[in-house]
C-alpha cells in the first residue's frame, strides 16, 4: 500500500486523522503478504456451511481456508484464540456514507474502513450522497480504485437520479458497468413518483435492486422528532408517521405496477412493517433493513434534546420502537442497516433546531441489536446473507480451499460501550456509554486480519 493511505487533509483547522486513528490504521494495514492463521476453537456460525454449530479450527494461509479440523497443530501458525469464539462469514452493511469526496472532514474512505472493520464488516455499501455525487461511471471508478487492497470490501450504490437531486435519472446502466451494485438517491429519497416509476424501471434492465429511505418531505418539510405527545411536551415541530407509510405504500405501488426490486431501508413504524409484509404475501420483490438505533432509543430519549438523536427517519414512540424490535426478533426485517452517517461537530453541537440529521454508528451495529435478537443464528443471516442477496453480492463459504471472508466475534461479551472503540473521525454516536452484549474480535477479508484492541 502507498504512502496514500496515511494522508489526510485538513478542513476548519481539524486534522482529518488522529494520532489514535493513523496508529489503529497501521496496525491494522502494515501486515505480512504471506498470512498464515489458525483460528482456534471457534464455534461457526453459517447455514450454508457443513460446520454449521460446530467447533473448529481453521487454518488459513495467504487468503485461503486450507483446513477445517476439530484439532489443528499450531505449527506455523499464528494462533488466534479467545473466550467464547465465534466465526460467521463476513458482515455486510448496506447502507453508510464515507462522506468522501467532499466532506473529508467528516470522514475518510480510510477511516470510514477502518470503522467498518472495527465494527465486523467485510463488505460496506456507500450511499452516492458525497461532493460531487456518485452519479457517473467515473465517481463509481473512484470509490473503487481508491479501496484497492482494502480488507473491508466497498460497493458504490450509484445515484438513481443526477446529483440526486431527483430530477432526472442518472447513468444508471454505465455505473452498473463500472461496479455500482445498487441504485438510490441515499438520504435523499426520491419525492416524484415518475421518477420513482422510471427508476424501478431502469434497475430491471441491470438486474438490481433499487433502494429508498421511505420520506415524504412533502408532510413533514419542517418536523425534527416524531410527532406526538413528546414533541408537543418539547414544543419541536413534529414529523407524522404518516410520512413515512404514505411513502412506503405508494412505492409498493409502483412495484407492482413495475414487477422491479425494491428495498426499504430505515423503517420505523409498525404499520410500515405491515405494509412490507402484505407486499411479501403477493409476491413483490420487496425486502426491508432496520437500524440499530430505531431499535434502542424512542421520541422520549430526547427530552434531553441530545442532538447526536436527531435521525431521518426520527425516533418514533415506545410501541413502535418495540414493534421494530420484534419484527428484528423474528425475521420480518430482512437485514440490519447502520445508517452510518458522520458528522462534525459543528454540525451537531448547536441548537437541536440546527443540528444535522445522522448518527455513527459502523462499530456499534452488532453489541447493540444483539441485545434484542433472540436467536443469534437469525441475526448472523441478517448481516451476512440477507445484505448480500439484496445487492447481488456473491455469498463467502466457510469451507476447505475458499476464500477467507470471516467475522470473529464474542456473541456474549458484556461491556460498556467507550470512546476509544470508536474509530470514525466523527464521534456523533450516543451509543457511547451505554451498555452492550457482543462484541468484535476481528475480520479476516483480502488476505489480512485486522484485530480489535
Amino acid at each position: 500500500m502507498g504512502s496514500g493511505f496515511l494522508r489526510g487533509d485538513k478542513k476548519h483547522g481539524h486534522p482529518v486523522f488522529s494520532t489514535c486513528f493513523l496508529k489503529y490504521f497501521m496496525d491494522i494495514c502494515l501486515l505480512p503478504q504471506r498470512m498464515k492463521l489458525l483460528i482456534s476453537k471457534a464455534r461457526i456460525i453459517c447455514n450454508h456451511s457443513p460446520y454449521h454449530q460446530q467447533v473448529m479450527d481453521i487454518a488459513i494461509e495467504n487468503g485461503i481456508i486450507t483446513k477445517i479440523a476439530p484439532h489443528i497443530e499450531t505449527g506455523i501458525y499464528s494462533l488466534v484464540e479467545a473466550d467464547h469464539l465465534h466465526v460467521s462469514i463476513g458482515w455486510m452493511d448496506l447502507f453508510a456514507d464515507f462522506a468522501d469526496p467532499g466532506y473529508e472532514y467528516r470522514e475518510t474512505l480510510f477511516s470510514g474502513i477502518a470503522a467498518a472493520a472495527a465494527g465486523g464488516f467485510t463488505d460496506v455499501v456507500l450511499i452516492p450522497n458525497t461532493q460531487p455525487a456518485v452519479s457517473s461511471k467515473a465517481q463509481v471508478a473512484y470509490l473503487k480504485q481508491k479501496s484497492l487492497g482494502a480488507a473491508v470490501n466497498i460497493h458504490p450504490m450509484g445515484a438513481a437520479t443526477r446529483n440526486t437531486d431527483g430530477k432526472e435519472l442518472a447513468e444508471m446502466y454505465d455505473m452498473h458497468a463500472g461496479g455500482a451494485v445498487v441504485f438510490g438517491d441515499g438520504i435523499r429519497p426520491i419525492q416524484h413518483p415518475g421518477v420513482m416509476l422510471k427508476a424501478l424501471q431502469y434497475v430491471l434492465a441491470t438486474q438490481s435492486c433499487l433502494i429508498q429511505l421511505p420520506d415524504d418531505q412533502q408532510l413533514a418539510l419542517n418536523g425534527l422528532m416524531n410527532e406526538g405527545v413528546v414533541s408537543t411536551r418539547l414544543g419541536l415541530p413534529g414529523k407524522p408517521a404518516l410520512a413515512e407509510e404514505l411513502m412506503v405504500a405508494r412505492d409498493l405501488e409502483l412495484l407492482a405496477y413495475t414487477g422491479s426490486t425494491l428495498h426499504i431501508t430505515g423503517i420505523s413504524t409498525q404499520k410500515s412493517i405491515d405494509l412490507i409484509q402484505a407486499a411479501k404475501a403477493k409476491g413483490l420483490h420487496i425486502t426491508c433493513s432496520a437500524t440499530p438505533y430505531h431499535a434502542y432509543f424512542c421520541d422520549e430519549d430526547l427530552v434531553g434534546y441530545d442532538c447526536n438523536l436527531k435521525v431521518n427517519p426520527p425516533l418514533r414512540d415506545r410501541n413502535n420502537m418495540m414493534a421494530i424490535r420484534n419484527a428484528i426478533a423474528d425475521g420480518t426485517i430482512d437485514a440490519i442497516a447502520s445508517h452510518h452517517l458522520p458528522l462534525h461537530p459543528d454540525e451537531k453541537e448547536c441548537e437541536f433546531e440546527y443540528a444535522k440529521y445522522g448518527m455513527t454508528g459502523l462499530e456499534t451495529v452488532f453489541p447493540i441489536i444483539n441485545q434484542f435478537s433472540h436467536s443469534l443464528e437469525r441475526l448472523i443471516l441478517q448481516m451476512t446473507i440477507a445484505p448480500r442477496k439484496i445487492a447481488g453480492i456473491v455469498i463467502p463459504e466457510i469451507k476447505e480451499n475458499e476464500k477467507a471472508c470471516l467475522t470473529l466475534f464474542n456473541p456474549l461479551a458484556e461491556w460498556t460501550i467507550d470512546r476509544s472503540s470508536i474509530r470514525s473521525i466523527s464521534h456523533n454516536n450516543p451509543f457511547i456509554g451505554l451498555p452492550a452484549k457482543g462484541r468484535v474480535i476481528g475480520i479476516v477479508n483480502q488476505n489480512q486480519f485486522l484485530r480489535n484492541p
